[in-house]
């Protein structure tokens, strides 16, 4: 039978590319393929007797391309415990297609990189739906479907326990000691006891029951098969002991039902107390939500209106008065005011803005009227992108994860064999011929192992520290980094905008020859005009500030990354930059040295002029550290960290900033290009290391270290190379950073080892028949709340 397929290709770069791939895909048995260059796809037609889609895909791959791959997020219906994430996540990542998947159960959602045209959508939906759950678009995820999930929990397990109440008390009047209770006759009935276990058994113990069915179709074992098995053994015991009873004249029937039905009622309610619990993890992409403003003010044809926040437009005029939310991301157009940046930025003083000032959505214009133009709107905000690094974050896996997945992927057939053990060794050994006591104490074997607390144990800790640090401008992009983050030892700090304000300032101009310092000016600013570098803006800024507008045309401009700039300005040859360009240039700098390093000594950057290959003068520019930065150091320093300080100054100069803000290591005169070997540098040292920058160019450093962290106030590629992102700038959130992510380790490690110890303790306890089944199912019941209740705990740190 024929199939068509498209697949996206990624990496051609010429016609030569996609004739490759198209003459290689074609020379495959059954296949024909039509490869377009700028639409970067093929076209493939294959006869699914002779090729499969995945055949296709390794032969692209091994000539050297790749496929291109989507993500898609679904919210996931059904799970009760880690053996069914850990199904679900096997069953997609062996589909054809699905490059990766990831199921978590605290979120009850998955995330799922697949190639569009070997497998779709709708294919991973009924992937799941075979498995025996149920998956939707996250994005189509219903709150009122949720509330009415909960709900439903709860009206269950209040007829499961007005069910269950009359067989517990007749249980406690036929307790050995004298309890004193009056037993009505009919609660000692046999059969008003089958009826009553009956409906908890099977109306509201049927998804148990559907749940078990499901995974042993699958060909594996969850907690709903440890609960079918053991409740069923005790009802059905006991239905047995009814007939004998009514029909064998059987004299005293040793009758369960009670242990059946409070088994049931107990999961229940440790399962709503669970889900109760769960939500609460989740508060802080609630409360990140609930920041964003529901209205906005929109100029048009002079007159304004009320819209809704999500019909804004990149480009629209909006006003917003004081006391209202900033609507969108925008700059000011016009107006003056001081703007509570705090909710985003952590930053507790409001900032000022005026005319051509950025601004954030979801912040709190305090004093001033504003009228902004709308730039980033709907999912481009940074309030929409802080919640997408949020939902991801908490919806990834921690390294330490996989231990509690390998452990649970077994867990339930081991503890089947340890119940059919315990029952063969006690009514063979212990109590030879006694059917009871060995259905007792294997039932109690079944229903006290929980492979829930096992699973909740990491993803709930990493949803609460990862929405803790949300909260406190701290953004954590996955588990994996929350973890990383506890065994750093160095970090590595980039100066310009990290350590200081990025925005220096011009301090000193010496003059050398015959130029004039306005015409020196007029002829630098002309050639720095054309550049972005935080020196060169300092530069223009200054020359504005002394009145020079009418500048000269530049040309043959070049920027030197680390060197400086060079341009034509007047038939001049302009050059600005360090000693290192200098020397390029073959320009004598020897009788300005003195004077070079007074300055560097202060920690301000010496830039030398030359034009026409002499040299014309010093231009000196300072940044001022950030008032946070020597606190940042300095706490750092105190849990033990090294701390280096990377920059293109010279050592001199470095070493002057470096003192005043506590840095005791220093890489100077590096280029931008050398920043991730300094990284490498130390890593080889066997030390593990975070870089912190804002710029582009310290991307590469970001992406090599073991941790990177981003300055959100820095540039959008950074922030999208870094693991972490400090959002406002503060480097305090440095060690903030570091300390949640050791007590978040702590908390999951306290999680893992109580799962741990309660399965390891509670399953002897249960095979030497000390616990009534019904007390092992308490016990089952809480393990999971517990575990949920102690990463809450997380909700109340300090950072």
């Amino acid at each position: 039978m024929k199939k068509e397929m498209q697949i996206g290709i990624t990496g051609m770069t010429c016609a030569a590319c996609s004739n490759r791939i198209e003459k290689m895909l074609n020379k495959m048995d059954g296949v024909s393929a039509n490869v377009n260059l700028a639409l970067e796809n093929a076209k493939v037609t294959f006869d699914e007797d002779q090729a499969k889609p995945e055949e296709v895909v390794e032969k692209i791959n091994k000539l050297g391309y790749g496929v291109r791959e989507k993500r898609l997020d679904l919210a996931i219906s059904g799970m009760t415990c880690a053996a069914c994430a850990n199904r679900i996540e096997k069953g997609l990542n062996r589909m054809a297609g699905v490059t990766s998947a990831r199921v978590n159960l605290a979120t009850e959602t998955g995330a799922v990189m697949y190639q569009p045209g070997i497998v779709e959508p709708e294919a991973i939906y009924d992937k799941v739906s075979k498995l025996g759950y149920k998956a939707v678009p996250r994005k189509n995820e219903n709150a009122d479907d949720k509330n009415k999930e909960l709900a439903g929990k709860r009206n269950k397990l209040i007829l499961s326990v007005m069910l269950s109440l009359p067989l517990l008390y007749t249980m406690i009047g036929h307790l050995p000691f004298q309890t004193g209770l009056p037993i009505p006759m009919l609660f000692m009935n046999p059969w008003f006891q089958l009826v009553l276990a009956g409906i908890v058994q099977f109306y509201i113990g049927w998804p148990f029951y559907h749940g078990a069915t499901r995974a042993l179709m699958n060909k594996s074992a969850n907690m709903d098969v440890l609960v079918a098995l053991g409740t069923s053994a005790a009802y059905f015991y006991s239905v047995v002991q009814t007939f004998l009873y009514q029909f064998a004249s059987l004299a005293e029937p040793a009758l369960y039902f009670e242990t059946s039905s409070i088994l049931i009622t107990l999961v229940l309610l440790g399962k709503y107390l669970e889900a109760r619990a769960k939500r609460q993890t989740t508060t802080a992409i609630t409360k990140l939500m609930d920041l964003q403003a529901k209205e906005a003010t929109l100029i048009e044809d002079g007159h304004e209106r009320k819209v809704a926040v999500d019909t804004v437009k990149p480009g629209q005029l909006l006003r917003v008065k004081p006391g209202e939310k900033i609507p969108v991301d925008g700059v000011v157009v016009e107006g003056n005011s001081s703007v509570n940046e705090s909710m985003i930025t952590g930053e507790s003083l409001p900032v000022e803005k005026t005319q051509g000032d950025q601004v954030i959505g979801a912040t709190l214009n305090t004093n001033g009227s504003l009228i902004m133009r709308a730039e980033k709107v709907g999912k481009d905000t940074a309030l929409a992108g802080i919640v997408r690094i949020v939902e991801e974050a908490q919806g990834s896996k921690a390294p330490i994860q996989r231990l509690a997945d390998s452990i649970s992927g077994v867990f339930v057939p081991i503890v089947i064999s340890i119940a059919v053990l315990v029952f063969i060794l006690w009514i063979s050994v212990v109590h030879p011929g006694q059917l009871t006591p060995a259905l007792v104490a294997s039932i109690s074997v079944l229903v006290i192992s929980c492979p829930c607390a096992l699973g909740l144990a990491t993803p709930t800790s990493i949803m609460v520290g990862t929405g803790k640090g949300a909260e406190n401008g701290i953004l954590f992009k996955g588990g994996e980094y929350l973890e990383t983050a506890q065994s750093l030892q160095a970090v590595m700090l980039d100066k310009t905008g990290t350590i200081t304000h990025g925005k220096p300032q011009v301090t000193d101009i010496v003059n050398y020859g015959t130029i004039d310092q306005e015409k020196l000016l007029t002829l630098v600013l002309a050639a720095e005009n054309a550049s972005e570098h935080p020196l060169a803006a300092a530069i223009v800024a200054y020359a504005r500030e002394k009145g020079i507008n009418d500048l000269p045309a530049a040309g043959g401009f070049q920027a030197l990354a680390g060197y400086g700039i060079t341009a034509e300005v007047q038939e001049h040859k302009i050059a600005v930059g360090t000693r290192r360009l200098m020397e390029r240039e073959k320009v004598a700098i020897d009788h300005a040295g003195d004077e070079a390093k007074r300055l560097e000594s202060d920690g301000k950057t010496a830039m030398f002029i030359a034009v026409d290959g002499k040299l014309a003068g010093i231009i000196a520019v300072a940044d001022t550290i950030k008032e946070s930065s020597e606190q940042a150091i300095k706490a750092l320093k105190d849990r033990g960290l090294e701390v280096y300080m990377i920059t293109g100054d010279n050592q001199r100069t470095a070493e002057a900033i470096a003192r005043k803000a506590g840095i005791d290591h220093v890489f100077s005169e590096v280029l931008p290009e050398q920043k991730a070997d300094k990284v490498k540098e130390l890593q080889k040292r066997g030390l593990k290391v975070a870089m912190i920058g804002d710029g582009i160019n310290d991307a590469p450093a970001l992406a090599a270290a073991d941790i990177g962290m981003a300055v959100g106030t820095g540039a959008d590629v950074a922030i999208e190379a870094a693991d972490i992102t400090l959002v406002g700038g503060d480097l305090r959130h440095i060690a903030e950073a570091l300390d949640l992510s050791r007590k978040t380790m702590r908390n999951i490690r306290q999680n893992l080892f109580w799962a741990l110890f309660y399965n390891s303790v509670g399953i002897p306890v249960a095979a030497s028949g000390l616990l009534a089944p019904w007390v092992a199912g308490a016990a089952m019941a809480f393990s999971s709340v517990s575990v949920v209740a102690n990463s809450l705990r997380l909700k109340r740190v300090r950072v």
